[in-house]
């Protein structure tokens, strides 16, 4: 499994209303993602940005990118571990700044995952699994940010 890895994807701009970008309000910030074999996914600019609020956008990808490869890791870690893993959900927030230029980034994000553990759980060790996924998960050991968590246990 070491080695290099190539990860594919196609974008394509949707947002042409005819004249191409020869007009900066002439064209919309729309595209898709139609990587083959999947579903496509229609994507738009951020709503502060003008973008439509009822697509996905570069940032709300990222966020949730980095939010499953979390999860993915923790279920592998936590079964590793012994902790038995029944639900998982997470509501990750990416905190991001503007300068007056336009240009922004994120400045942390928090991973606020709520795991449902089977009844028996020793809690402390549940949440031991999260120290070691920044060490293994390929997102959050990509991005120039801090991730915090906050994680949040049912015993089911």
């Amino acid at each position: 499994m070491s080695g290099t890895h190539n990860f594919d994807a196609k974008v394509v701009w949707t947002g042409n209303q005819g004249t191409g970008n020869t007009r900066y309000q002439g064209y919309a910030r729309t595209w898709e993602v139609r990587t083959p074999g999947k579903p496509v996914i229609k994507c738009s600019n951020d709503p502060l940005l003008g973008g439509n609020p009822h697509l996905h956008n570069p940032e709300d990808m990222l966020i949730a990118a980095l939010s499953a490869c979390h999860m993915l890791w923790y279920l592998h870690l936590a079964h590793d571990a012994g902790v038995v893993v029944l639900g998982y959900e997470d509501d990750p927030v990416g905190h991001g700044e503007s300068e007056p230029s336009g240009a922004g980034r994120f400045v942390s994000a928090e991973l606020r995952p709520r795991i449902t553990v089977a009844e028996g759980t020793d809690l402390a060790r549940a949440e031991a699994v999260h120290f070691d996924i920044s060490k293994v998960c390929f997102i959050a050991r990509s991005v120039a940010f801090p991730v915090y968590y906050s994680a949040r246990y049912v015993i089911a």
